[in-house]
């Protein structure tokens, strides 16, 4: 799968997916990621991207010409692949596990266009932008870190990433609960010791312990995991 991101720091985008899980798989070849520059598609002798906005306010806002020409040079260099443009914003629907398995297996390629300053001309997104996503409902200086998020969240479901499938399906909230406890070496730490039934060597004994400890966690943190349908 094919990530192109649009950025006005691609280096910074660059550095948090080279690392880890991520990195391996660009360096393998089940992910592609690559970086756009939004500055380098600017008419601007000085490659300024932004303007003040119309009707005033504060702030700088990003300015249509620059961020298009970005997005067309990108889509154009794979026409051959299913594309979603997807725009990183506080005004998008709030990133679930599902719109991570549905990115990964609907699409060849992601066009993630970060915003920065006071956002985008309403314009280009209008034109290109199939979907805003937010990461939370809170408001950060840029959509990089949104944006890096997207990708990782969307990697790890692609064939290749991860050892198998189970590797995400059967974590938190992909699983739709939260992940029971666990634990590994040394037996025992700061005077706990491992739950005993994890070391009994039944098998479904030690699943029914998890599940009836996924419930619980479930209910006591995220109750509203469970009131879904």
């Amino acid at each position: 799968m094919v990530f192109d991101v649009l950025t006005l720091f691609p280096a910074l985008v660059d550095g948090v997916l080279s690392e880890s899980i991520i990195g391996r798989a660009r360096r393998s070849g089940a992910v592609e990621i690559r970086t756009w520059n939004i500055r380098d598609y600017s008419a601007d002798r000085n490659r300024r991207v932004d303007d003040a906005p119309y009707g005033g306010g504060r702030g700088m806002l990003m300015a249509a010409p620059p961020v298009y020409a970005c997005w067309k040079a990108a889509y154009d260099s794979r026409p051959d692949l299913t594309t979603r443009t997807v725009y990183m914003s506080p005004k998008g629907g709030i990133l679930r596990q599902d719109d991570a398995v549905r990115l990964g297996s609907g699409f060849g390629r992601l066009i993630i266009i970060c915003g920065h300053y006071e956002g985008i001309d309403q314009r280009v997104i209008d034109e290109v932008v199939d979907e805003e996503i937010s990461i939370g409902d809170y408001v950060l200086t840029g959509g990089e870190i949104p944006a890096c998020i997207l990708v990782d969240a969307v990697a790890r479901t692609v064939d290749g990433v991860l050892a198998a499938p189970e590797c995400y399906e059967s974590e938190s909230i992909a699983c739709g609960m939260l992940e029971y406890p666990q634990y590994t070496r040394p037996y025992e730490f700061h005077g706990v010791r491992v739950p005993d039934i994890l070391l009994s060597g039944d098998h479904a004994a030690v699943d029914k312990w998890r599940e009836r400890k996924a419930l619980e966690l479930t209910a006591e943190r995220r109750p509203d995991l469970l009131k879904k349908d």
